[in-house]
């Protein structure tokens, strides 16, 4: 696969990397169907521990979320920058700024052919631990169920456009992007439209998506800390189904 950007013209590239790889090197991708679109299977939750005498519990929690080729996956990069993608996020502003119970604080999602994942991390202090896990359920539960207000939304949205142009800045950047859409067997969207299916994300969208992917049954938690027993308790507002389960 030959991706180039810049002062380029299409077939003068083409006619060169064919006399450099020989006729029949530039031939199509083949690969086999896959879903898209389809509703996410996340399974029940499961908790996985790590016992270690360490300063502070390290904890994420995390579900299975889209396929690279979803249509939902303009309003995830919404939602993932509303919830803890930005130090203006809702996770940073109410665990850090307006506690003070963690330094680092943030929310996470990739895409991959068949599925994807979202996902959050924190670290605590354990004299912490048992209020971080409810403001963290506070939150979650809050974006599942309260619409996202007018203003929040378009501070997010103008976060996520100004990153993915930002990004774009370079050469190698652009040349990367469509190489891995390529390979991906993605679309190549021009920036504008793009940026265009961002500004298209609304309120019931990304309350939608929050409300499938991240329901507390579909949660599943891993941390390293140094009681398994004080982090299964703390989690309870959090994965109710955990704590049933001891």
């Amino acid at each position: 696969m030959i991706a180039a950007a810049g002062s380029v013209e299409h077939e003068p590239l083409v006619a060169w990397a064919t006399k450099a790889l020989g006729e029949g090197a530039l031939g199509a991708l083949e690969r086999p169907p896959h879903p898209n679109g389809s509703a996410v299977d996340g399974g029940a939750a499961s908790m996985r521990f790590r016992s270690r005498d360490t300063e502070q519990y390290h904890v994420t929690l995390g579900a299975t979320a889209l396929a690279r080729d979803d249509e939902r996956r303009f309003a995830l990069r919404v939602l993932d920058s509303l919830l803890g993608g930005t130090t203006s996020s809702r996770l940073f502003q109410s665990i850090r700024e307006q506690r003070g119970l963690a330094y680092s604080v943030f929310t996470f999602q990739s895409l991959y052919r068949d599925t994807g994942q979202i996902g959050l991390y924190v670290g605590t202090r354990p004299e912490n631990l048992v209020e971080v896990c409810q403001v963290l359920a506070d939150e979650l539960e809050r974006i599942r169920v309260e619409p996202v207000g007018a203003e929040e939304l378009e501070r997010a949205k103008d976060n996520v456009k100004g990153r993915i142009v930002l990004a774009l800045e370079s050469t190698s950047a652009r040349m990367e992007r469509l190489g891995s859409s390529v390979l991906a067997e993605m679309p190549i969207l021009e920036l504008d439209e793009t940026l265009e299916r961002i500004e298209a994300v609304d309120a019931e969208q990304v309350g939608a998506l929050a409300a499938e992917l991240l329901a507390a049954e579909r949660l599943n938690a891993a941390a390293i800390g140094p009681d398994e027993e004080a982090f299964r308790t703390a989690l309870t507002p959090l994965v109710p189904a955990l704590a049933e389960a001891r």
